[in-house]
């Protein structure tokens, strides 16, 4: 049996834990909200947690300054893996974790306690996630280019071609009499 956690690396709280229970949270600087965290840089109604197939998917709700996993901003959902690095805004980062839950043991542990790392002093300014397009996160689908307008533009091209050829061998062989009676001098 599993139980899933964020632990707060950095932010107004850093260390606080927040247990994961539920099948869809809402984070955000809301009192009502499952996992409320009191900071300015944090929307109202910030980022959502769905639980599907025995992990939770999170994804953004319009938030202002952005949710964040592993440093790349979220523009769809996205699955949560032990480990995973969840920035909301910029100063605020929690760690996804999973604490495994073992009937017979007498202590519940994290298994990604090993890859915790102690959180950066409060002074310190936290550098801004790096953001680069993921296909991995990306919701829709690539941008198809549309090439009618070349065939349009290859179309009159050629049409413009064959007319000023066409003009240039009525001149060649003095047949503007035959195509165009009606000029003077026919």
């Amino acid at each position: 049996m599993a139980q899933f956690q964020f632990v707060m690396r950095s932010g107004p709280t850093p260390g606080e834990t927040f247990p994961l229970e539920g099948d869809q949270l809402v984070i955000g600087r809301d009192s009502a909200n499952a996992i409320a965290i009191n900071d300015a840089e944090i929307s109202r109604k910030h980022a959502r947690l769905n639980f599907q197939g025995g992990k939770y998917v999170i994804e953004d709700m319009g938030s202002t300054n952005g949710t964040f996993v592993n440093g790349q901003r979220l523009v769809g959902p996205v699955v949560l893996k032990p480990g995973d690095v969840v920035s909301l805004g910029e100063q605020i980062v929690l760690m996804y974790d999973v604490i495994s839950l073992d009937s017979g043991a007498t202590i519940a542990s994290p298994r990604a306690a090993a890859r915790m790392v102690a959180p950066p002093a409060q002074h310190q300014p936290v550098p801004p996630p790096v953001q680069t397009p993921t296909p991995a996160y990306s919701s829709s689908p690539a941008k198809k280019t549309n090439l009618m307008p070349f065939f349009i533009g290859g179309g009159v091209l050629l049409f413009i071609c064959l007319c000023i050829a066409f003009f240039v061998w009525v001149d060649a062989t003095y047949r503007w009499c035959v195509f165009f009676p009606f000029l003077s001098g026919c």
